[in-house]
């Protein structure tokens, strides 16, 4: 069972359950807002009042950003019975006609993400862009997918269901407007 993935009637109760129990301690859940802890670690609150935050009260929100990171090196490495990432075969198509000939064996393009592509001008503008982008975003949002789409949702709030709603439509746009644009030759 655990080499397989788990279908939405167990993997969803989960979730439910652990947003119930976070909302009972009054907590929400989200990536993004530890980005600000790890600028109020890193010193930022010397030069802005906005990352003068308590870390004590944000523990163990950083030991979900750890229990990502190691479950998702657990499953990537060890849990994985087949290598590579299981894609659509139209989809390796799709990437391999843009360019992507890692598409279905790395969970991230090589194209984009090796060492060696990283000394590449146009590489670094795209990353830097893109990683301007999101962190834009999120904070315009108020939070990440992760945390509107679940933390937001499970608590009714309205601004998530639009978040999420926007999140959505810019993913169609990006996925085949853009990323034809930008990839295509």
């Amino acid at each position: 069972m655990l080499y397989q993935p788990w279908p939405w009637y167990i993997a969803g109760p989960l979730i439910a359950l652990v947003m119930s129990v976070l909302i009972l301690m009054g907590k929400r859940f989200g990536m993004s807002s530890n980005l600000e802890t790890f600028c109020t670690i890193g010193g930022a609150g010397k030069f802005t009042d906005y990352f003068k935050v308590d870390i004590k009260s944000k523990r163990w929100n950083l030991l979900v950003v750890l229990g990502s990171v190691i479950g998702g090196f657990l499953g990537a490495n060890v849990l994985s019975p087949n290598p590579g990432v299981q894609i659509s075969e139209k989809t390796v198509t799709k990437l391999n006609e843009l360019g992507f000939e890692s598409a279905g064996t790395a969970y991230l393009p090589t194209e984009l993400f090796s060492l060696e592509a990283l000394t590449k001008p146009s590489v670094l503008i795209l990353l830097l862009v893109a990683g301007f982008l999101v962190g834009f975003g999120t904070r315009y949002a108020g939070g990440c997918t992760s945390g509107h789409a679940i933390s937001g949702l499970s608590n009714l709030q309205r601004p998530s269901l639009i978040a999420v709603i926007g999140f959505f439509i810019g993913g169609l746009i990006m996925v085949h407007l853009l990323f034809p644009l930008i990839f295509g030759s």
